[in-house]
């Protein structure tokens, strides 16, 4: 067996605490130890290092002249020990590299501003990447780690993941500001039959976020048009006349104004969300505690 594995953290202490008392009962009471198991100890630590270390007194033990020569290594190896398992103090001025977030427009235009400010403001030298969200490729992307972090609607999210609802928000009816809907009361029934634009986030199609709603009060929507973008939604919205539901955070808006409805859908979640690996990553913890600090529980 070589040395090294002769050798263990406590016969370092016991080493280290009869180098400052030269006393092995002290040394014992310090341990919280009989006096027997010190002494144990004191026997291996011998036959390891293949010296006495100690020779006897009157009132203790003396140190040979090998032991003293390896106080100031053990105190090293032992304060070292100490930084290894202590908590590393945190401070985002020191942080670097790159970190990832995947985001749809609606959360670059409402909360990247805020968030990217703070980041910007706290950590100076952390890079950051956005990235357009792929529902597809989400798993694979977060688990490969080309993304840290996602914000979008929790519809995209599997439910394995772990996430923090950011806020709520609710779309709004608009049409163009030219539009001869404008100022007209409309029942559902009736807001069905107009020519429609969709925002699809995920996938290319006719397929809008509230056509279940209307199914479910018996209406199909009139779609006529399928976008993948919020911020161009208003100049084609009012050059088109049709109409839309935005998020009531991307308004107001100087070319869109809201219709009169009857009945507004419900209200909808923004989440972040991260992988599992990320649960005790200091960055992702303080990202997070932004967000929280920003849009949960603001000031």
């Amino acid at each position: 067996m070589s040395g090294i594995n002769r050798l263990d953290i406590k016969q370092l202490r016991v080493l280290k605490l009869l180098l400052q008392e030269r006393n092995l009962s002290k040394v014992a009471n310090i341990m919280g130890l009989t006096q027997q198991a010190i002494s144990e100890q004191l026997k291996k630590l011998r036959y390891t290092f293949d010296d006495p270390l100690f020779i006897r007194s009157s009132n203790g033990v003396i140190p040979t002249l090998f032991a003293e020569s390896l106080e100031p290594k053990i105190h090293k190896i032992l304060s070292e020990i100490e930084l290894l398992l202590s908590e590393e103090v945190f401070n985002p001025k020191n942080l670097q590299g790159i970190f990832r977030i995947s985001t749809s427009d609606y959360a670059l235009m409402t909360v990247l501003p805020k968030l990217l400010k703070r980041i910007h403001q706290e950590a100076p030298d952390l890079k950051i990447i956005l990235r357009d969200f792929e529902s597809d490729n989400l798993s694979q992307l977060m688990v490969n780690g080309e993304i840290d972090m996602v914000m979008t609607f929790p519809e995209f999210i599997p439910e394995t993941y772990p996430s923090m609802l950011l806020f709520q928000d609710k779309h709004i009816c608009v049409a163009g500001i030219d539009s001869p809907y404008l100022n007209q009361q409309f029942t559902l029934e009736a807001l069905s039959k107009l020519p429609q634009l969709v925002i699809s986030l995920s996938r290319a199609n006719l397929k809008g976020s509230h056509d279940a709603w209307f199914a479910k009060k018996g209406l199909k929507r009139h779609i006529v048009m399928s976008i993948p973008s919020f911020s161009a939604a208003p100049d084609i919205i009012n050059a088109t006349n049709t109409i839309a539901f935005l998020p009531s955070r991307l308004l107001p808006h100087p070319k869109v104004n809201p219709l009169l409805i009857s009945e507004y859908p419900p209200h909808f979640d923004i989440i972040v969300a991260w992988h599992h690996r990320l649960n005790n990553s200091p960055v992702n913890n303080w990202i997070l505690g932004l967000l929280k600090e920003i849009f949960v529980n603001p000031h």
